[in-house]
């Protein structure tokens, strides 16, 4: 199912589909059991409308849920650059050798972080992610090497700073793999198929257009909430503009 949800507008298509045939089903045998009574039908209509009212809070925690993480993915964004571009001035804190050297690797490596929010293809990413791992080791290892052979307060700094580099980038991976979980999807999909089952179970009389209306609300809404929670397929997805900005003013 995750590889579905990785592909929103597919996902939605889909969804569609088997609502709508649910509601199908619930018509056909409603056929068979014959028609209720009035007093039936009205007992019917309070169990139908507890079950969509649920399956509306369902959604909406879960739409809030993916917006949240969105905003999440969104801040550390906007955190990492900052701790970037705070590090590269704080590189002035280094001499001159050690200086250039951590200026130049943070440059390929803020390259390195524009390419993580900007790819899709699995093979590319692991690319990217191997060498970010690599000109992180290798920023680590120039502030640590300074560190040990001149341990003041004034290099601390430029530490502080390249800790807090490598600790935005463990956030924001963290952000983009934690994902709305595979039970809350299933619990929405059970109880929205229950829902539209009950709806042609409960119907007096077929109508194509009239049960088209909630299958098709319900995929919108899942189609909307599994693409905020896309971090690389979804329209709704962040871009590293912060990190795009500081990489152009570092060019400059």
């Amino acid at each position: 199912m995750r590889y579905i949800l990785e592909y929103p507008l597919l996902f939605c298509v889909l969804s569609f589909i088997v609502l709508w045939g649910s509601a199908l089903v619930g018509v056909i045998v409603r056929k068979k059991l014959g028609p209720m009574d009035d007093e039936e039908h009205d007992a019917f209509g309070f169990v139908q409308t507890a079950i969509l009212t649920l399956l509306g809070l369902i959604i909406g925690f879960t739409f809030s849920m993916a917006l949240g993480r969105y905003d999440q993915r969104k801040n550390y964004e906007e955190a990492e650059a900052n701790a970037i571009g705070t590090e590269y001035v704080r590189a002035d804190l280094l001499p001159a050798p050690d200086a250039a050297k951590v200026r130049e690797l943070l440059k390929n490596y803020l390259d390195q972080r524009v390419l993580f929010y900007t790819t899709t293809d699995s093979a590319q990413l692991q690319q990217i992610n191997d060498r970010t791992t690599k000109l992180q080791n290798e920023l680590w290892s120039v502030v640590q090497t300074r560190a040990a052979v001149q341990p003041t307060q004034i290099i601390a700094l430029a530490v502080s700073g390249m800790n807090d580099v490598l600790n935005s980038q463990g956030y924001t991976q963290a952000a983009w793999w934690y994902r709305i979980p595979i039970h809350a999807w299933t619990l929405m999909a059970v109880i929205a198929i229950w829902c539209n089952l009950l709806l042609g179970y409960g119907a007096r009389r077929f109508s194509r257009g009239l049960f088209l209306v909630v299958p098709f609300a319900v995929a919108v809404s899942f189609y909307l909430i599994a693409d905020i929670d896309s971090p690389r397929r979804g329209s709704v997805s962040v871009r590293p503009i912060n990190l795009i900005s500081l990489s152009q003013t570092l060019t400059k």
